[in-house]
């Protein structure tokens, strides 16, 4: 076949270092934007971006040129080196260290778009942590508690 074709929707989340809720409602649309646009400038297509104070979700057509990894360490850098620049409220401003990342089927792209669209709705009964967890045992993700927050 002498072109590659690819369609890789991936849900991918990550929250503030120590999970401080530091993703204020001032700059939060503007954040989800950068981190869309970095999505996007890396040919990978940002569907949709959000989160709470403390966390972000990214729905995102994966490139076929990029590895998820280095998608993701761009976004976190380039987007933690931005809201430092917004003011010294976020000087402080870092990401945790680790990710989650969880394959979408096409079918369920709409329900996946909905889900962090409400993010704000939903984390009202449940907590990130919480939530997490019920993602790695929904993937059937192996995973030591220890290891998983920082």
């Amino acid at each position: 076949m002498p072109q590659s074709l690819v369609k890789n929707y991936v849900h991918i989340t990550f929250s503030t270092r120590n999970r401080f809720p530091l993703i204020a409602n001032s700059i939060k649309e503007e954040l989800f934007n950068y981190l869309g646009g970095t999505c996007n400038k890396l040919e990978s297509q940002s569907i949709i971006v959000g989160g709470t104070k403390d966390h972000v979700h990214l729905l995102v057509n994966l490139s076929r040129k990029i590895a998820l990894m280095t998608l993701i360490e761009k976004l976190k850098a380039h987007s933690s080196k931005w809201i430092k620049t917004k003011g010294c409220d976020f000087h402080k401003f870092y990401w945790q260290h680790g990710y989650g990342s969880f394959s979408v089927n096409l079918k369920d792209v709409e329900i996946v778009k909905e889900y962090i669209k409400n993010q704000a709705f939903h984390h009202k009964k449940v907590t990130f942590q919480d939530e997490y967890r019920s993602f790695l045992k929904e993937y059937n993700v192996d995973y030591d508690e220890r290891f998983v927050w920082d």
